[in-house]
């Protein structure tokens, strides 16, 4: 567990993703599973590269992206982040969310 993580002041929010417009219940549509972990609450300086330096002290990173506004390109203040397995989800979970 990251004790006194700081990302710029903000605890974090960091869950399971679910897919846009589903339930979390659901399978993902490919039949590979996809271990994606939503992060929200992030300063609008954070990108996905810091996103992946500060996962990757959980498990190996195989994406990692902080959506931004298609008009703007303002960064919203949430992204996603993928790793290679469950166990990793989970491990990441626990020791980041309500981080700051």
């Amino acid at each position: 567990m990251i004790v006194g993580l700081e990302l710029n002041g903000r605890a974090l929010t960091v869950n399971k993703a679910a897919p846009r417009g589903s339930h979390p219940e659901r399978l993902p549509r490919s039949s590979e599973p996809v271990f994606r972990i939503y992060v929200g609450n992030l300063p609008c300086q954070v990108d996905g590269s810091r996103l992946e330096q500060v996962f990757s002290e959980h498990g190996k990173v195989v994406d990692a992206r902080v959506v931004s506004d298609r008009e703007t390109g303002r960064l919203r203040g949430f992204g996603f982040v993928t790793v290679s397995s469950e166990i990793e989800v989970n491990d990441a979970i626990a020791a980041l969310d309500g981080q700051v």
